[in-house]
């Protein structure tokens, strides 16, 4: 087996040099549980529009999100390395290496993955890119919400961060 070719032709990429986001883009005080969060958007350095692909790590204590459901979107997670704990409506549950889940849209069960373990965990999220998406999170006061053709974090009442 020869060695792959320093740089890719797309529609190959090499994730090794994609740009790397960490964090979150929640307002204050709720972005700290994804602070060690990292995320690369490989489906936008594909070139693919109608839906996202991130290959993120998340180290040991930090949260994939605040729990929150989408109106529009449907979500899909498949765990590559590590462990992690899958927190929904209907309680927790441990996901492994080759472990998936999937959250269909409109459905008002709020989930998020939280690292318990002592090792970075290693997952693909994959989702739709619904301009019209909303966002509720189930155990704090606030709702992505389209405003103005913007996505804006908001109170419960409507009212902006």
């Amino acid at each position: 087996m020869s060695n792959p070719p320093a740089v890719l032709n797309p529609p190959a990429i090499d994730p090794k040099v994609v740009t790397v986001r960490r964090g979150s883009k929640y307002p204050a005080p709720f972005a700290d549980i994804a602070i060690g969060r990292s995320k690369q958007a490989l489906g936008e350095a594909a070139g693919l529009r109608n839906f996202g692909v991130n290959l993120v790590h998340l180290p040991p204590g930090s949260w994939s999100s605040q729990r929150h459901w989408h109106t529009k979107e449907d979500e899909f997670v498949y765990v590559l390395e590590g462990e992690l704990v899958l927190i929904t409506n209907g309680g927790e549950q441990v996901l492994g290496a080759g472990m998936a889940a999937g959250f269909p849209a409109g459905q008002s069960d709020g989930h998020h993955l939280v690292n318990r373990s002592d090792r970075v965990a290693v997952y693909l999220e994959v989702g739709d890119r619904d301009d019209k998406d909303e966002v509720f999170y189930s155990d704090i006061d606030m709702e992505l919400r389209r405003i103005g053709g913007k996505s804006v974090f908001v109170h419960r009442n409507g009212e902006p961060y």
